[in-house]
């Protein structure tokens, strides 16, 4: 399946993205990297060929631009400026509603270590759009306020030896309103490094992903 370069326009800046649709999408998930990271991420890109080889599209997008990433690499401000990060990703969900090809689709998030809580945010901004959330090794109590408002259902995905990212997450799941599960992969530490472990958090993102589809929409839901 082939990727498409792609610009999403987020405010006054523009950011790089790599978009790829299955034949007869199921629907797509918009993916926001983690501090220090990009849309080449191999773990996102592991898990993103996961998702497409059930059927669901895929956005890797850059949260900073070329220039912000240089300064960021000196002060590492950028990558936790939540609010910023959020407003972005919030875009790029505009921007997959209101392509032809996306429009129609239900739209998830997937988010790792503090694009967990950028995912977080723009999902309670636009939760007619956002159908699911998926954290891995992430910091969804970055989030702060945002935790309340967030209706689409959240998985998150955390490694048994990341023991301070286990407890914050377990204090997210109590701020969270919407329907939540933490999902804890034995063995693994933050990165998901372990053999295994990387696929087992895939695994269990396709699943959660595919419950927003509507193939699995129940009736009157």
């Amino acid at each position: 399946m082939a990727s498409e370069a792609v610009s999403v326009p987020a405010g006054v800046v523009t950011l790089a993205g790599d978009l790829a649709l299955p034949r007869e999408a199921r629907g797509v998930v918009a993916f926001a990297h983690g501090s220090g990271s990009s849309r080449h991420s191999p773990r996102n890109r592991a898990v993103a060929e996961t998702l497409r080889d059930a059927g669901l599209g895929t956005l890797l997008l850059d949260l900073l631009t070329a220039d912000e990433e240089r300064v960021d690499m000196d002060t590492a401000e950028i990558r936790f400026d939540i609010p910023l990060l959020g407003r972005r990703v919030t875009a790029a969900v505009d921007w997959l509603h209101d392509r032809p090809d996306t429009g129609k689709l239900p739209v998830g998030l997937f988010g790792a270590s503090t694009g967990a809580a950028a995912a977080l945010v723009a999902a309670a901004e636009r939760t007619e759009q956002v159908r699911a959330v998926v954290s891995r090794g992430g910091r969804p109590d970055l989030a702060g306020a945002a935790l309340a408002g967030v209706r689409a259902p959240v998985l998150l995905v955390v490694g048994g030896h990341d023991h301070e990212v286990l407890r914050l997450n377990e204090e997210a799941t109590r701020q969270l309103t919407a329907p939540c599960t933490l999902h804890v992969i034995p063995g693994a530490t933050h990165l998901f490094e372990e053999p295994g472990t990387l696929e087992q958090a895939a695994d269990a993102a396709r699943d959660w992903f595919l419950r927003m589809t509507p193939q699995n929409v129940r009736p009157g839901a």
